[in-house]
Parts: structure tokens; sequence; C-alpha cells
């Protein structure tokens, strides 16, 4: 399983950007999927989770408001809206893919890594003026 992840890009604070996240080989429209990002000298943290349904999503705090997370099952794609971008949200932005289908988890296992057996190559989002 591959995972692509596109969308990022160079902004300015208080803009948008949409992030895509597509996959190659096995389908994902039954796995919950979650985006993390890892600033410089920062270690990887989690942002956003969406339950393989979709009617489950987890943010982190910093980001409740700001970033949505969503999924096409039909396309078999995620997405993270990203809108307010501070220069603080500035990361290489991963998406990443539990192997189990149609599973559900508690809050804090949707927001570790660990849950997580497939992962994306990353895109980079900058936030400056």
């Amino acid at each position: 399983v591959q995972l692509q992840a596109s969308g990022g890009g160079e902004v300015q604070p208080g803009a948008s950007l949409r992030l895509a996240c597509g996959t190659s080989g096995r389908a994902l429209s039954e796995s919950v999927m979650g985006w993390f990002r890892q600033a410089p000298g920062k270690e990887r943290e989690f942002v956003a989770a969406i339950s393989w349904s979709g009617g489950i999503t987890y943010y982190r705090d910093s980001v409740k408001g700001r970033f949505t997370i969503s999924r096409d099952n039909v396309k078999d794609t995620v997405y993270l809206q990203m809108d307010s971008l501070k220069p603080e949200d500035t990361a290489v932005y991963y998406c990443a893919a539990d192997k189990r289908r149609r599973t559900t988890y508690t809050e804090a296992r949707y927001m570790s890594s660990s849950l997580y057996a497939y992962w994306g190559q990353g895109t980079q989002v900058t936030v400056s003026s």
C-alpha cells in the first residue's frame, strides 16, 4: 500500500490550503485515516483523524475550528482542509492509514502514530509572510 500526499505549498498567514491523500494498492475506504505533521527540530505530532465511515473525527487542540478532515470513499481519498493558517502550522504533513478494516478505537488510539501501519511521503506546508 502506498499513500501519496499532495497539496502543500507556501502561503501567507490567514490563507488556506487543502491537502489530499490518495492510495495505490489496497483500497483504504474502510480504514481509519490520519494526518500528522513534523516541524524542523520537533517530533512528529498528531493533527487530525477520521473513522473509516467518516462519522468520527478528532483534532489536536491547536487546529480545532481551523482544520477539517474529510474523506471520499468512492475516490479513496482523504482531505485536510486548512484555513486561517498560522506560521506555527509550518511542517511536513504526512497522511497515514490503519491496516485494519471497519475498526473503531478510543480517541487516544486515533491520536497515536502507533495505530497507523501505512504512511505517505509527506508534503511541505510553509506559512510565512
